[in-house]
């Protein structure tokens, strides 16, 4: 019962823990994604339940082992990651469009994209923790990289921005043998008698430097929340697990939720003011306070936690009740799906692009429901428009 009581955790716990974790990615490997095919509703229900229940029956296990302490503070980590891994599926979702993914393949890539991510996060999560226990100006850093990010979520999106089409990929193409032909899930096939590079490979590259980027975030976010490495790990590991069946359960929801970066941006602010703050309280800085600590108000955990949980929930609904982003998640599909049709990068089969015209077609279809007016503005405003023409033009060109 005392295993848990210390911030500083046995052995043989992080032992178990991992073992659990490395156990459940590699089931998800060898009997759902090995295989490749395009999960039904039904089978991302039962999964995305199964692996919220996990967590969540992890946290009360910390509880009642740990202590209140303890269990507040991995709520609070688990449910601030899991909204920032929802987010990142917003940039998983541009990253696959982009390249033209086949439907049943997208399992590997999303998988491959939550192991590089809970990698990536291991080492900044370590990385973080030795910057905090050695240096006493950490929390203003990690405070003023939250304020940031918060303002950039503010910041209207750039058009034309391709996060598929990055540095990497550029160099990957260049100086490597590549093709634009997919070859089922491979990773490497044969072209002309060569062995070459598939967009399979080039697109797990893209979702691994996007992973890099979202730990910049999501590690300093945490770590307001608590010091605990072990909370803060396994917080970071439950929010990842479970994300490929989230993704096919909400793919259509995904872009209703329109205003979850506001949520998120608030969030960010509210946890970079509150390492601002703790680092004041606790200040050796000798040109802040004469090196002296500062008498200010702190937030803890229980704070912490029902102001994420208010924040969260409030987004949530109302981008479900909002007409304005009814609408705008219905525009934002059509023009994903146009843009879809017209990628001639990453060549597909014929009937996969078929199917995209068609997709397309229905969600144009779902606009009648709303005021004409309201959907030619925002037609014109995001562009879907010019892409919806061009695809129909270039749909009855190919078929005559």
């Amino acid at each position: 019962m005392t295993v848990l009581l210390s911030a500083d955790v046995s052995l043989w716990v992080w032992l178990v823990t991992l073992g659990v974790i490395l156990g459940l990615l590699a089931f998800d490997f060898f009997f759902h994604v090995r295989q490749a095919h395009e999960p039904t509703l039904k089978e991302a229900t039962w999964w995305s339940i199964f692996y919220v229940g996990l967590a969540l029956l992890f946290g009360v296990v910390l509880l009642v082992f740990g202590g209140a302490d303890m269990g507040v503070e991995y709520f609070s980590g688990y449910l601030l990651e899991k909204a920032l891994s929802v987010d990142n599926l917003f940039v998983f979702l541009v990253i696959i469009s982009s390249f033209a993914v086949p439907r049943a393949d997208q399992q590997k890539v999303l998988l491959f994209g939550i192991v590089f991510a809970l990698i990536a996060r291991s080492g900044f999560i370590f990385a973080g923790k030795a910057l905090i226990d050695n240096f006493s100006w950490t929390f203003y850093l990690f405070g003023l990289i939250l304020i940031v990010t918060a303002g950039k979520l503010l910041a209207p999106e750039k058009e034309g921005e391709d996060e598929a089409n990055n540095f990497i990929i550029r160099a990957a193409k260049r100086f490597l043998r590549t093709t634009d032909h997919y070859d089922g899930d491979k990773l490497f096939t044969i072209e002309n008698g060569r062995r070459v590079l598939t967009p399979m490979l080039l697109v797990m590259v893209a979702i691994g430097g996007t992973d890099i980027l979202f730990a910049l975030d999501s590690i300093p976010a945490i770590y307001a929340v608590t010091t605990n490495v072990y909370i803060v790990f396994t917080a970071t590991a439950f929010s990842l697990m479970g994300l490929r069946q989230l993704y096919f359960l909400i793919d259509g929801l995904l872009d209703r939720l329109v205003y979850l970066k506001y949520g998120l941006s608030v969030i960010l602010g509210f946890i970079g003011v509150k390492l601002i703050l703790e680092a004041l309280h606790k200040n050796q800085l000798p040109f802040i306070n004469g090196g002296e600590p500062v008498d200010v108000f702190t937030f803890d955990a229980y704070t912490s936690l029902p102001v994420i949980v208010i924040l969260l929930t409030s987004t949530v609904i109302l981008s479900l009740v909002s007409p304005k982003g009814k609408l705008l998640s219905a525009v934002r599909s059509v023009d994903r799906l146009a843009n879809a049709y017209l990628n001639h990068n990453y060549e597909v089969a014929p009937e996969d692009r078929e199917a995209n015209f068609q997709k397309m077609v229905a969600a144009q279809n779902r606009l009648m429901q709303f005021d004409n007016a309201k959907v030619d503005q925002m037609m014109e405003e995001t562009g879907a428009t010019w892409a919806v023409e061009k695809a129909t033009r270039a749909h009855a060109e190919a078929t005559g």
